[in-house]
Parts: C-alpha cells; sequence; structure tokens
C-alpha cells in the first residue's frame, strides 16, 4: 500500500514537470513474473521503470543509499524502500547472492523486477556487455525478459550531480522475450551467455547507443 502511495505521489510530480514519453508500454505483461532488463545511463534510471509501470516493480539498489544520516539520508532510505528497492553491498559475493535471491522471491511470488545487466552505469553513453546475472533470473524465476532503453536519463541527473535537471526522458519497451525453451539449463555458461547476449541485442535495437562487446568497469561509473 504504502509503495502504491509512494508511487502514485512522485510519479504524479515527475510527470508534470518531467513528462517522461513512453513507448511500448502495451508489451508489459500485466502478471506473472517478469523481468525488466534496462540500459544503465543514470543514477535515476531505477526510478524511472516502477514509476512508468502500472504494477510493482523491484529493482536492485547500492547498500550506500541506504545508509546515509541526517534528513537526507532518512529521505533517500524512504523513497528507495518504498519503491521496491533492495538493497546490495557491491564487492560482497555473499551480499550480493543474497540480494539475487530476494529478487527470485520476488519473481517467485509472481512479481516484476528491474535489473541493469550491465551492471553499472554507462560512462559515456554506450552500452556495455550484459552480465549473466539477469539470465540466472530468467530461468530460475521462470519469467520473460521485457527489454527497455531509456534515454535522456544520462542528462536528467549526470555523473556526479544531486539535482535532477528538467529534460525530456524517452523510456522504449520491448517485446517480452520467452526462454522457456532453456528450462532447467541454468548452470550451463554457454547457454547463459547466449540468453544475455540475446537481451543485450534487443535493447541495443530499441536504444540508439553504440554497442561495446565488453564488461564496464564499476569503478569508471563510480
Amino acid at each position: 500500500m504504502f509503495y502504491m502511495l509512494t508511487k502514485r505521489v512522485v510519479g504524479s510530480v515527475a510527470r508534470a514537470v518531467y513528462r517522461p514519453k513512453v513507448i511500448g508500454a502495451e508489451q508489459v505483461p500485466a502478471d506473472g513474473p517478469v523481468i525488466f532488463a534496462v540500459n544503465h545511463l543514470s543514477v535515476a534510471d531505477s526510478f524511472i521503470v516502477p514509476l512508468v509501470v502500472p504494477r510493482p516493480v523491484a529493482f536492485l539498489a547500492k547498500a550506500e543509499y541506504f545508509q546515509g544520516r541526517g534528513v537526507k539520508g532518512r529521505l533517500t532510505r524512504t523513497v528507495f524502500g518504498s519503491l521496491g528497492a533492495i538493497p546490495v553491498q557491491r564487492g560482497r559475493g555473499r551480499a550480493a547472492k543474497e540480494a539475487l535471491g530476494a529478487a527470485e522471491q520476488v519473481l517467485a511470488d509472481g512479481g516484476a523486477f528491474g535489473i541493469h545487466p550491465e551492471g553499472t552505469r554507462s560512462p559515456d553513453g554506450r552500452l556495455y556487455r550484459g552480465r549473466t546475472g539477469v539470465a540466472r533470473l530468467a530461468l530460475s524465476g521462470q519469467a520473460k525478459v521485457v527489454p527497455v532503453a531509456l534515454s535522456g536519463t544520462d542528462r536528467l541527473l549526470p555523473i556526479g550531480a544531486k539535482v535532477p535537471r528538467l529534460t525530456r526522458v524517452t523510456v522504449r519497451f520491448g517485446e517480452a522475450l520467452d526462454f522457456d525453451r532453456y528450462h532447467g539449463m541454468d548452470s550451463s555458461l554457454p547457454v547463459l551467455r547466449s540468453i544475455t547476449d540475446e537481451i543485450m541485442y534487443a535493447i541495443s535495437e530499441l536504444s540508439d547507443q553504440e554497442y561495446v562487446d565488453r564488461y564496464q568497469s564499476p569503478s569508471a561509473a563510480a
């Protein structure tokens, strides 16, 4: 209930001020487990998709967003928590595994989960190679994957900026991808790589980003 209240309030303000353009919303499944695989240009990305999708969407967020102090820290924790964010400690394998376990539970309950397959923000606007966690989740959660391309969020909240700028954001949803044909093969690295590459190709088809066939370094976008 608090999620939907926060979403309505924040979403109404965001739509009035930033007027996001949404394309392909009819591609979003109304129910059942679904993963939104989203390109990553800005910290604002994790807010945009939950605000424009009619159903609740959980997503991973850096644990640092839940550890701030003072009024700003409390506000950040409240906003991220109320919008379904799952904290993950970067660089700690056990914490990451626990966070993915929480994501699997969201899908097991028939929910929606958002993930950035690149792992971290692009420092130069290009689309980088996806990590196979999204494929593991798709198979273990028996979930469809909806590719999503955001544009304009890097101008809305550039790396290092603290206050959002007035600029238009576009959200493009692609056709849901079904990987049921790979059921039971989630331990096969070639299969996981193939699924991930298919997802990244779908994202690249929706966006105007140049694709880079290598992993992005987390330090480069910090």
